[in-house]
């Protein structure tokens, strides 16, 4: 249960604290899971702020206009079914940066 409910603070730490918690926890959780849940939330948040960054600069021309709505979409999104997924105590990893870590 413990698992569970960390799991679930780590996927909503999307939404108040994007860094801070997913080191935290990183630091100071023994669990191996959790550990590797973590990474994988911290390079999510990086990589969604780098694709939101350079489609926010696009939008200047227009182009990038679709995928800036469609990156602060699945920022939103992702963590949403992570925490939906802890809570069903279902294994699950972070689209894209979950099979670098």
């Amino acid at each position: 249960m413990e698992s569970k409910g960390l799991k679930v603070i780590l996927h909503a730490s999307a939404f108040f604290a994007p860094c801070l918690l997913p080191i935290l926890f990183y630091i100071f959780i023994d669990d191996q899971q959790i550990k590797r849940l973590s990474i994988q939330a911290l390079l999510f948040q990086f990589v969604m702020w780098v694709l939101v960054i350079v489609s926010g600069i696009f939008s200047f021309l227009l182009i990038g206009l679709p995928f800036l709505v469609v990156f602060l979409i699945t920022g939103v999104v992702v963590p949403v079914i992570g925490i939906v997924k802890a809570l069903n105590d279902t294994d699950w990893n972070y689209p894209i940066v979950g099979k670098w870590y």
